[in-house]
């Protein structure tokens, strides 16, 4: 593992990545800005009065593309976080480190905010290598509190962008959130902050999780950068070449282009490393040098060790395969569920410790508690008005409280079903509680217990 931004010493070597461009990274811009505006945009959409995206953890609700869930609907919950899983499982089996390179946060605010605004105000690579050298003068810390300002600037940007995943945008931006919405947002802009000023790529390389558990998710068929050692080597400069004519050189030059621009810090020809993010900054340095040099081709590029060792390219394979049958099954089934779900979620459960009670008019009463919750609706629109009727039980009469559900908002009141005894004719009657309102009609099984020995 050949890690360029770790010293002998075992102490940190910071990286300078230098510019680069070319069509990968015209991708990696198009890419950032479709996060960025996902990140910035979505929270201020609403779909039916309700955010198109929004985890309300006080309430215990997740809002998506204007249905609401509540823990009643964890299958569905369950259903999404599988499927993003097994998604990423899929994705990175065929692409590699896609998302690291191409989607993730961390990549797309440091390559495409940060590093910018660190070049504006220090200069390219040259010139912020200088400047470190001239550590603690009046020019150095200039230069590096104006860049920590602008970094300070869009670590709060970020963090509230984020924050409004959890709440309401226009209470955080205008400083009508709580004191506890600001606290949270405050770690995490100082969290951003500080990964923005100093951490950086060690991020990727000691905190996240999906540089570890990518082996197990690639084989030889997946897509990753890769250095072509059949035509690059043996290296050699342009002065060593002069020097030893007669030596059979590969193609490769030695210019280290791919590992000045590298913002993990890495040399690519070293092999497959686990810091490589795959985000194709070093194949678009190559290509260019091999544009100018008139190469055949460039010597760094997204390929598989299956291609480079000749191999056919299976897109079908068990692994793929696998998982893909994984995500089929997860959308038919959240379909299915979506399909059938209502805007009233009903719960009837009998109240602990009782079954049965006969009434002074001879009347079989069971006691329920019925829990209602209105999933239609914005959170400020008007309170639903719930009529219960029960199916199945012949003489039946519904004794409850009036029963009004605001939207987004739960209910859980008594219900008491009484029944005549000369009505019924075993010692468990199943039912079904039907439960209205002017939008949604919902069905739920109960058992009536009736103590029939006794009543005889």
């Amino acid at each position: 593992m050949a890690v360029l931004e770790q010293q002998t010493d075992g102490h940190r070597e910071w990286v300078y990545a230098a510019r680069v461009k070319g069509r990968f990274q015209k991708i990696h811009r198009w890419s950032g800005w479709i996060l960025m505006a996902f990140l910035v945009g979505v929270p201020w959409i609403h779909i039916h009065g309700r955010p198109l995206l929004r985890f309300d953890l006080p309430g215990r609700r997740l809002y998506a593309l204007g249905a609401t869930f509540t823990p009643q609907d964890a299958i569905y919950i369950v259903l999404l976080l599988l499927f993003a899983a097994f998604g990423l499982f899929f994705f990175t089996s065929l692409y590699g480190r896609i998302w690291c390179g191409y989607a993730c946060p961390q990549t797309v605010f440091l390559e495409e905010i940060i590093r910018p605004l660190e070049r504006w105000i220090q200069g390219d690579r040259g010139r912020r290598m200088a400047l470190d050298r001239k550590k603690f003068s009046g020019e150095w810390w200039a230069k590096k509190l104006a860049s920590w300002a602008l970094y300070a600037v869009v670590a709060v940007a970020v963090s509230l962008a984020f924050l409004g995943f959890f709440e309401d945008p226009r209470l955080l931006w205008t400083g009508r959130a709580s004191r506890g919405a600001y606290a949270v947002a405050a770690f995490f802009a100082f969290a951003w902050f500080w990964d923005f000023a100093w951490f950086r790529e060690q991020f990727c390389n000691y905190l996240c999780p999906y540089a570890r558990f990518q082996g197990a998710l690639t084989d030889d068929q997946s897509l990753n950068v890769m250095y072509r050692v059949r035509l690059a080597e043996p290296r050699g400069t342009k002065k060593e070449r002069k020097a030893h004519p007669d030596q059979d050189f590969g193609l490769c030059i030695d210019c280290k282009k791919c590992v000045t621009v590298c913002p993990a810090g890495i040399d690519i020809r070293d092999g497959f490393q686990l810091e490589c993010i795959a985000c194709g900054r070093c194949v678009d340095a190559c290509e260019g040098v091999a544009a100018r040099m008139n190469l055949p081709e460039p010597l760094i590029g997204y390929t598989s060790l299956a291609a480079e060792s000749g191999r056919k390219k299976r897109f079908l394979r068990p692994r793929t395969l696998v998982y893909g049958t994984i995500l089929s099954v997860l959308v038919v089934a959240f379909v299915a569920l979506m399909g059938s779900r209502h805007d009233l979620a009903v719960t009837l459960n009998r109240v602990p410790g009782t079954l049965y009670q006969v009434d002074d008019d001879g009347m079989i009463r069971n006691t329920y508690f019925l829990e209602v919750t209105n999933n239609h609706g914005a959170g400020d629109g008007e309170p639903a008005t719930v009529e219960v009727e029960v199916v199945g039980l012949d003489g039946a009469e519904v004794v409850a409280p009036p029963i009004e559900v605001a939207p987004t908002r739960s209910v859980k009141v008594p219900v008491a079903i009484r029944v005549p005894a000369d009505a019924v004719h075993s010692r468990t009657i199943p039912f079904e509680l039907e439960v209205r309102t002017d939008f949604d009609r919902v069905s739920v099984p109960g058992t009536f217990k009736t103590g029939l020995e006794e009543v005889n």
